[in-house]
């Protein structure tokens, strides 16, 4: 009587294909089978993590365009989570309207493809989606903290930003120190009406 052809191997012989006895061609045992599918698979993970790693500003012509300059000057460090950077925006937008708003640059870099504010196929504009956003004609305004800022609204000190990191505060108030660990540099630029840039070196708190 002929054997069912699909019909389950016997155990024996699974075991026997694992130690590699057949015939011809190469049997990988389990383990090996495991580590190479594992080897393949941090490849993977590896090559995506340095694509992302890629600048977006890598290779772009940026002279006199003093905000993407700076954008390009940080990106790696703000990347790579050594800075983080808020930008103070203040333009008019499609429509004419005068908008403003503070911008956190690791945030963005991380759900947003760059590479079109540096080809200059776009503007960087503040949204409602930001830390913070105000439409001066419409009085919309929207603030949304992020993963690297949480935002306080203090009625004496006005907005401040506190690092979820080392929980330092950036306060953005031109009139006061902008906080340990960061600075405030003012751009002058012919590319919107207002650009101010905050940067905070981070330390993480032990």
């Amino acid at each position: 009587m002929r054997g069912n052809p699909h019909a389950q191997p016997h155990p024996q012989s699974r075991k026997l294909v694992e130690l590699g006895y057949r015939g011809s061609g190469e049997t990988l045992k389990r383990e090996e089978f495991e580590a190479k599918k594992k080897a393949i698979e941090n490849a993977r993970l590896s090559k995506m993590r340095n694509a992302s790693r890629q600048l977006a500003s890598a290779g772009k012509e940026l002279e006199g365009l003093p905000l993407l300059q700076a954008l390009a000057e940080r990106e790696e460090m703000v990347r790579s989570g050594k800075l983080t950077t808020i930008i103070f925006i203040r333009d008019r937008n499609a429509k004419n309207q005068e908008v403003s708003g503070y911008i956190d640059y690791a945030h963005r870099l991380k759900t947003e493809n760059f590479e079109p504010y540096f080809e200059r196929k776009k503007k960087l504009m503040p949204k409602a989606s930001d830390l913070s956003f105000y439409n001066w004609e419409t009085q919309v305004s929207a603030s949304n903290s992020t993963p690297n800022f949480q935002v306080i609204a203090d009625n004496e000190a006005g907005l401040l930003f506190k690092n979820k990191r080392d929980r330092k505060v950036v306060n953005v108030d031109p009139k006061s120190h902008p906080g340990d660990n960061s600075r405030r540099v003012e751009l002058h630029t012919d590319e919107y009406l207002q650009v101010v840039i905050f940067d905070h070196v981070t330390r993480r708190k032990t």
